[in-house]
């Protein structure tokens, strides 16, 4: 079987490890390539052996909590070798993986600002090593009052203490606001602080829920 490579595809939980074991007892000048997945580990799994167990939320959380993006990748990349050039594009090609203004909220946002009542804010997680070019790309953003960005205070959503960031910085009373967002988890910490929560899915359905 030599110059072979054999690609075993099933979906997760499907016996792909039971019968890649039993062919290498059979036939032990075959070499495992050890791959990598997003999972968490079952049972007596163990990282680096039957997978490279990424956790690729934690490796967001750290450059959007404000890291050094070039240390996390580094780290990434000493421990994932063969996948270091993929994991440089994390940072290297961002921006391609910005699909661009969700449809409808440049304008909804608009009607919002009409009313002076109306106070704006964003509560992003985002690497301060970016935002920056993302408020200037898209007219959204523009529009939104002020922010406060995980990547300047070192925390993230959903935890607690970066929406008393926001209360505390703009004088704001929880139960005065609402806080929108896509995260089901982050709004349920917003609730349980106070805000009325809205999950977002469109724009639509925002206005709808907003009653504009």
């Amino acid at each position: 079987m030599a110059n072979k490579v054999l690609i075993f595809s099933a979906p997760s939980g499907s016996g792909k490890s039971t019968v890649v074991n039993h062919l290498l007892s059979l036939h032990p000048e075959l070499e495992f390539s050890i791959s990598a997945t997003s999972r968490a580990p079952r049972g007596e799994e163990k990282d680096g052996v039957e997978y490279y167990f990424i956790d690729a939320q934690e490796f967001r959380d750290r450059i959007d909590a404000g890291e050094d993006s070039h240390k996390v990748i580094a780290e990434r990349q000493a421990r994932y070798p063969e996948y270091a050039e993929a994991i440089a594009m994390y940072m290297s090609r961002w921006e391609e993986s910005l699909p661009g203004e969700v449809p409808g909220m440049y304008e909804l946002v608009s009607r919002l600002k009409l009313d002076p009542k109306n106070r704006i804010f964003g509560l992003t997680n985002w690497s301060m090593e970016t935002f920056p070019q993302a408020r200037a790309r898209f007219a959204v953003l523009q529009l939104i009052d002020n922010y406060v960005v995980s990547g300047q205070e070192g925390v993230v959503k959903p935890d607690p203490r970066i929406f008393h960031i926001l209360l505390n910085r703009f004088g704001l009373q929880a139960n005065e606001c609402i806080f929108i967002d896509d995260n089901p988890a982050n709004v349920e910490s917003a609730v349980g602080l106070g805000f009325r929560g809205i999950q977002f899915h469109d724009a639509a359905s925002l206005a709808k829920e907003l009653g504009i």
